[in-house]
C-alpha cells in the first residue's frame, strides 16, 4: 500500500548541524573570557561588568518597547483620522533595539560587546538591510503554492504592501452566524 510519503531519509540542514557546535564554542568561549578578566580585574569587576550589561540591556528593552508602543498608538490614532499611516524609516524598527536589550542581559562579554554594537544606528540599519535581502532571497526562491509565494503575490499586486482605498478586492463572504434550523444550539463533544 502506497500512502504517498516518502520513505526516503531527509538529508539534515547546514543550520541543524552547526548551530549546536557554534552555541557550544560561543558558550565556551564567554566563559574562557569572563575567567581571563576575572584573573585581571578580579571577581568584583566581573561581577559588576555582568550587572551593568543587565541593567542597560533592561533599560534598552524597556524604552523599545514604550517607543513601539507610541508608535502603535499614533498609528491607530491616524487610522482612526483617516489620515494615511506615515510610512517607517528603514532600519527604525524596534525589533533589533530589543534583540540588543537581550544581548546585554545575557551574562558574557561577547554578547554584550554585540549588544553594544547593535545599538548603534549604522550598524543596526546595516543588519536590518542585510536581513531584508535575506528574506527577500529567501521568499523568492520559494516553491509554488507555499507560503513565500503569496507573500510575492501580493507584494506584486501591492508593492507597498497596502489597497487602495475604494477598490473592490474579489473575495466570498461566508456567514456562520445564520440559523440553520430548530436543532442548532450548543451541543457538548461526543465522547467515547
Amino acid at each position: 500500500m502506497t500512502t504517498g510519503i516518502s520513505t526516503a531519509p531527509r538529508r539534515r540542514s547546514s543550520v541543524r548541524t552547526f548551530l549546536p557546535l557554534a552555541v557550544a564554542a560561543w558558550l565556551i568561549l564567554e566563559i574562557w573570557l569572563l575567567s581571563l578578566v576575572a584573573s585581571q580585574a578580579g571577581g568584583l569587576a566581573v561581577a559588576a561588568l555582568l550587572a551593568g550589561g543587565m541593567v542597560l540591556g533592561v533599560v534598552v528593552i524597556k524604552r523599545a518597547g514604550r517607543r513601539a508602543f507610541k508608535n502603535l498608538t499614533e498609528t491607530f490614532q491616524q487610522a482612526q483620522q483617516g489620515v494615511p499611516p506615515t510610512p517607517q524609516q528603514p532600519g527604525g524598527g524596534n525589533g533589533l533595539t530589543m534583540l540588543a536589550g537581550l544581548l546585554l542581559i545575557m551574562p558574557g562579554l561577547l554578547s554584550d560587546a554585540a549588544g553594544l554594537l547593535l545599538l548603534l544606528p549604522p550598524v543596526r540599519a546595516l543588519v536590518s538591510r542585510r536581513a531584508a535581502r535575506s528574506l527577500e532571497r529567501k521568499m523568492a526562491s520559494a516553491p509554488a503554492g507555499s507560503f513565500g509565494d503569496a507573500f510575492q503575490q501580493a507584494r506584486i499586486h501591492y508593492p507597498d504592501g497596502k489597497v487602495v482605498p475604494g477598490e473592490v478586492i474579489q473575495g466570498e463572504v461566508i456567514r456562520e452566524d445564520r440559523q440553520q434550523g430548530p436543532d442548532t444550539g450548543y451541543r457538548p463533544p461526543l465522547t467515547p
